[in-house]
């Protein structure tokens, strides 16, 4: 499982020109989701991510996680991310999950973020999305377990 995280001061998420998803100060959480991954994948993720301590403290110093300050989350499924592209120059998506097995586990991250943070919103699996944000620094991380 893959996700690509980026601090953010405002993030949103559009479908067919409407707004479904909108956070302020957070987390943007771009998803991919792999043939091997389960949920105990998707718990390890949501574990590390919540912990990725990626927010200034008072001395400026990336000391505080999405949780010590309060912070939303804002989680978009994007099957791009397993993309394979060592090869040629048309990207091969043989790692990525079938559309069944990847949204049950979009699914169990939204539902295990839940759990443990307050203010998550989500993308909409399958669709054609259109995501907005300011990213804050800019800040992003690539997480993979």
């Amino acid at each position: 499982m893959i996700a690509l995280i980026q601090r953010v001061t405002d993030a949103s998420v559009s479908v067919d020109n409407r707004v479904i998803s909108k956070i302020n100060q957070g987390l943007l959480i771009l998803l991919g989701v792999e043939k091997t991954d389960d949920e105990n994948t998707a718990e390890k993720l949501v574990d590390k991510v919540i912990a990725y301590r990626i927010f200034s403290d008072s001395e400026g110093k990336m000391n505080l996680n999405v949780k010590q300050i309060s912070g939303e989350v804002l989680i978009v499924p994007q099957f791009t991310l397993v993309a394979d592209t060592n090869k040629g120059l048309r990207p091969s998506f043989s790692s990525g999950a079938p559309p069944e097995q990847g949204k049950a586990l979009f699914d169990k991250v939204v539902d295990i973020m839940h759990a443990k943070v307050d203010g998550v919103q989500k993308g909409q699996f399958g669709a054609d999305m259109s995501v907005q944000l300011i990213n804050d620094g800019p800040v992003t991380f690539w997480i993979q377990v």
